[in-house]
């Protein structure tokens, strides 16, 4: 499937907003591609996809998340804006008929993150959350940082999503907590 043919999928399945920022989610991803030495094509097609199960429905979301064969958990299953990652892992491998397991983890893990993230992993991670549509108040900072060192801002990107998240008294994932655990390491090492 080309990506020519992915984009008619997405203008079907998703808004005119959403569709947009999966445009941007995508070049940014070739951006950090270029500029870590990452596969350009797998950066751009995992880009384009990654919120490719955003806008239907959560029950059709939950099922496919459940099925998707990559590790949802009790936890993430408590936590509905995150079924559509796994979903979308699903939906790609199933209907797309994407076996890359590359790109399917980092759609799968783009929102909650884990430990041991490939380079793509990290690149649509940081993608999503830099791509030219977003602006939360330091979204600049965050874009620096993305280009001077991937693995910070992974690290501080984990850092703000736990401490949002705590903030609103929510449950975290336990491979989001093994994701900070695993760039705090990084880190202090």
């Amino acid at each position: 499937m080309t990506c020519e043919e992915v984009k008619e999928i997405l203008k079907i399945r998703l808004s005119k907003k959403r569709y947009t920022h999966s445009l941007n989610v995508a070049n940014e991803a070739v951006k950090l591609a270029k500029a870590y030495g990452g596969d350009e094509d797998k950066a751009y097609l995992a880009g384009l996809t990654h919120d490719i199960c955003k806008e239907i429905p959560q029950e059709e979301q939950l099922m496919m998340a459940k099925s998707c064969g990559m590790d949802f958990t009790e936890t993430e299953s408590l936590i509905p804006p995150l079924y559509h990652s796994a979903a979308g892992a699903y939906y790609l491998k199933k209907v797309l008929h994407i076996d890359d397991t590359d790109i399917l983890a980092a759609v799968r893990y783009h929102t909650a993150g884990r430990a041991g993230m490939s380079l793509l992993e990290k690149i649509i991670y940081i993608a999503d959350l830099i791509s030219a549509d977003r602006t939360y108040k330091d979204v600049s900072r965050m874009r620096k940082l993305a280009y001077e060192d991937l693995d910070k801002a992974m690290f501080e990107a984990l850092r703000f999503s736990i401490s949002d998240t705590l903030n609103k008294s929510s449950f975290i994932p336990e491979s989001t907590w093994a994701a900070y655990n695993f760039f705090a390491k990084m880190m202090k090492g």
